[in-house]
């Protein structure tokens, strides 16, 4: 079994970066302290952010999924299987890609 090279792209964000970013952001948070306004913002953009990203992977998915279920509609209308193979990868990858984001975007931010 082979993965996308955009699935496995997402998968490395998550796997390799996200640990840096939170390695990060708890220094900060532990030389700042949590009762300075920067400690405070910081912990207000992670919630912001992981909010933002769940309604984002949610749509995507839903759009995602009505893709692939045209699709296959299509290729069942027309009796062939173009188009079908990969399907899981892109519903995957649509859901993933907007927690890679905001995770390469705060380790660019962060160090």
């Amino acid at each position: 079994m082979f993965f996308s090279a955009d699935l496995l792209t997402e998968f490395a964000s998550l796997w390799f970066q996200a640990p840096m970013v939170m390695s990060s952001r708890m220094q900060d948070l532990a030389v700042s302290g949590m009762s300075g306004s920067a400690g405070q913002a910081e912990v207000g953009q992670m919630i912001t952010e992981k909010l933002s990203a769940v309604v984002e992977s949610a749509t995507a998915i839903n759009f995602a999924l009505v893709n692939e279920g045209m699709i296959a509609a299509t290729a069942l209308a027309t009796g062939t299987c173009a188009g079908l193979a990969g399907a899981s990868d892109r519903v995957a990858v649509a859901a993933l890609k907007p927690y890679g984001k905001r995770i390469r975007a705060n380790v660019r931010r962060l160090t």
